[in-house]
């Protein structure tokens, strides 16, 4: 998928674009992945508590079958799109991490997400996602009894009562709230460092439609009421498991009173306080990956390089 394809309301979003063809009627098949993993053709990535292994040109690193794997949790992921030659396919296997050096080379996907292929990146978020899922799942929210992994690694069954578990996405809305004066809202949460400041977000509550959660929201967090709330585009983000609905909404009022439970300050920025604030390194900016970067600059006019003059400082330092 390219930008054309997308929202207009935001261009350069990562992490959103199609990777494989997910090949779903696939993944009841119980012959699936044993089949895959003796053919060594199987295009294989691993996950080692949050990292995929990287190689020195920033590319995801593929691998074929080993014998290790078929103790470990599989998950087919696809194949290759439709299109001439041969339609590899795509497993993902979670790796227990290594001590020492064995590890080197492991990349989290906030460090080196922004460098992926769309096709790399979408796998390694696709594989992050449902191996979070799996490790919280581990037992049935019915019953209690163990469950294991189904249905080529996108279902757990329940053991005990046969239920069956389908992976879980926690639905967040995050917004720019523009006022009359063109001031972008602020807000900067009560764990996050000094001079971090991002636009403000929140889970979507049940029985609530994204709109009303953006209006809620707004309003508990910085005391502020908002209209005109308007779709601009989302974005997977698996740490651990959430979707980010991006919006944009106009202040109908301007007074700030925020949540000190959620957050430690809200403030307004015009465009040029915020560039001066990025020139001079007195703020963090949210990290290069993420969708709320992209709504501030959609506000801005451009990317936040461009008017810093040059690198700016990531209130989310990727390790590794």
């Amino acid at each position: 998928m390219t930008d054309a394809h997308l929202p207009s309301g935001l261009r350069g979003l990562l992490l959103c674009h199609d990777g494989l063809d997910r090949a779903a009627h696939l993944r009841g098949d119980p012959t699936l992945i044993g089949g895959l993993l003796a053919d060594p053709a199987t295009r294989v990535v691993a996950v080692r508590a949050e990292r995929v292994p990287v190689g020195p040109d920033r590319r995801l690193l593929y691998r074929s079958p080993e014998a290790a794997d078929t103790g470990r949790l599989t998950i087919f992921l696809g194949r290759e799109p439709d299109g001439d030659g041969e339609r590899a396919a795509y497993l993902g296997v979670v790796e227990e991490p290594m001590t020492g050096d064995a590890d080197s080379g492991w990349r989290t996907l906030r460090a080196v997400g922004a460098h992926l292929s769309d096709r790399d990146a979408a796998v390694a978020t696709t594989l992050l996602a449902l191996a979070n899922w799996h490790r919280g799942h581990e037992h049935c929210e019915r019953c209690g009894g163990p469950t294991e992994p189904a249905t080529a690694g996108w279902v757990r069954r329940c053991t005990r009562d046969g239920s069956e578990h389908f992976p879980r996405l926690d639905s967040s809305v995050i917004m720019s709230v523009i006022d009359a004066d063109e001031r972008l809202l602020l807000g900067r949460g009560v764990t996050w460092p000094e001079n971090q400041f991002s636009v403000l977000a929140g889970f979507v509550e049940p029985g609530e439609s994204l709109e009303a959660a953006v209006v809620r929201e707004v309003l508990e967090e910085a005391g502020v009421q908002v209209a005109d709330v308007r779709y601009l585009g989302s974005q997977p983000w698996p740490f651990p498991s959430s979707l980010m609905l991006g919006f944009t909404a106009r202040a109908i009022t301007t007074d700030l009173t925020h949540d000190p439970a959620e957050m430690a300050e809200v403030r307004w920025v015009t465009r040029e306080e915020y560039a001066a604030l990025l020139r001079s390194g007195a703020i963090r900016v949210p990290g290069s990956i993420s969708i709320a970067r992209r709504l501030i600059e959609r506000w801005l006019g451009e990317d936040v390089e461009t008017v810093a003059g040059g690198p700016v400082v990531e209130g989310w330092r990727p390790t590794r």
